[in-house]
């Protein structure tokens, strides 16, 4: 398709063809000092993430603005009145190992993955006994129309304003055959506006984060098979938009801590007493009696590797929820810091690098490289949203 053929908008303004590639966790510290797609994307500057993991970041990118205000943060939030999970109160008889072992864990998995909706990432992390108290953010595709709770993706945009449009994600293929399918589809094709999710990098880094040689070699894979895309888009063309962005970066781990031991050591009940959901860098507890919150809340406040979230740093950093459903108290560890055994991981899971810190730690910076200069500073992962709006040229 030529750039004559290409669509116009509203204004009589000829709309051109864009293509935005979210790679996983490509934080701004492991492109210092190496070449990557310099010459193609001369612009690039380090993106302040939001706090968390992808499951806020990613929602955040999509829509423009923060988590408090879309509602997608944690995957797990407080959420016992309309929990999926309510059934499971009707085995709270049997006795934990019964309830919670591998075997109910793998089946729970499998009904919320094929029986209930919970889409391709659900997993029972947190004990089946418990599961009745929290609900799942993610019931839907957010790469699909409506399928961010809160607020208006890129992607409901796109639609409603008539823009043809590929979406390419991890649900569909791997990073190898998305990359040859865009590639494909960018050049034959006639769809005005791409977006190219490739997750892999993510598990790479966590695994290979301070391995250089490992890194380069990875990054130029990536490097080549993005270059394939410019060069489609370059063919199809030649005012075309190309830009690379991340939705986090990933940070060495050094050390780890037992946090969940040094909770149970307090003799607390759950659910009683309190609960709490522990990920690889931060745990977040709701309290049923004053009891639990002061010794918990003290008990944490003496851990030297972390600290207890205000609600004026959550609300500066767009986390903060009224209702608390993700959290009455949030704990989040120091970079390089990781909780030894968690919900999300047992005493077999060692990366090398986690992600998940406080956002202004240098390597949760993610990236944004593009071919053309932003018409805007940018600072922070949400304004890549306004660059995919005006990219596609479907500004209100």
């Amino acid at each position: 398709m030529s750039a004559a053929a290409l669509p116009r908008t509203n204004g009589g303004q000829e709309r051109h063809l864009s293509v935005f590639v979210l790679i996983d966790a490509l934080g701004w510290k492991y492109l210092e000092g190496r070449q990557f797609l310099n010459e193609e994307l001369p612009y690039r500057q380090p993106l302040r993430t939001v706090l968390g993991f992808s499951s806020g970041a990613i929602p955040t990118i999509l829509t423009g603005v923060f988590p408090s205000q879309h509602g997608h943060w944690n995957l797990f939030y407080y959420d016992p009145v309309r929990s999926p999970f309510k059934f499971l109160r009707l085995f709270g008889f049997l006795p934990d190992y019964l309830l919670d072992n591998r075997l109910t864990r793998k089946t729970v998995k499998e009904l919320g993955r094929k029986i209930m909706g919970m889409g391709p990432l659900f997993e029972c992390c947190v004990s089946p006994r418990l599961m009745p108290f929290f609900n799942w953010v993610e019931r839907r595709n957010i790469y699909d129309y409506g399928g961010i709770t809160g607020a208006a993706s890129i992607f409901d945009t796109l639609q409603k304003r008539g823009v043809s449009h590929r979406i390419y994600t991890y649900h569909d293929a791997t990073d190898a055959n998305i990359l040859r399918q865009a590639e494909s589809d960018i050049r034959q094709g006639n769809a005005q506006f791409y977006f190219v999710y490739l997750s892999e990098m993510d598990m790479f880094l966590h695994m290979n984060c301070n391995d250089s040689g490992k890194i380069q070699d990875r990054l130029r894979w990536y490097e080549e098979g993005v270059s394939q895309l410019i060069s489609a888009a370059r063919s199809r063309d030649a005012s075309f938009t190309f830009s690379i962005t991340s939705d986090h970066g990933m940070t060495p781990v050094h050390d780890r801590f037992d946090l969940v031991g040094e909770v149970e050591k307090l003799g607390l009940r759950m659910p009683g007493d309190y609960l709490v959901v522990y990920d690889s860098t931060m745990a977040r507890f709701w309290f049923f009696n004053d009891a639990a919150r002061g010794k918990i809340v003290q008990t944490l406040s003496k851990i030297s590797c972390g600290r207890v979230l205000s609600d004026s740093e959550l609300k500066s950093l767009g986390i903060y929820f009224e209702d608390r459903r993700y959290g009455e108290a949030i704990f989040l560890l120091s970079p390089g810091w990781m909780i030894s055994k968690g919900d999300f991981n047992g005493p077999s899971w060692m990366p090398s690098g986690m992600h998940g810190y406080d956002p202004f730690d240098s390597y949760s910076d993610a990236i944004y490289l593009s071919n053309r200069k932003p018409s805007s500073p940018m600072t922070a992962v949400q304004q890549v949203h306004d660059r995919m709006v005006e990219a596609a040229g479907v500004r209100e």
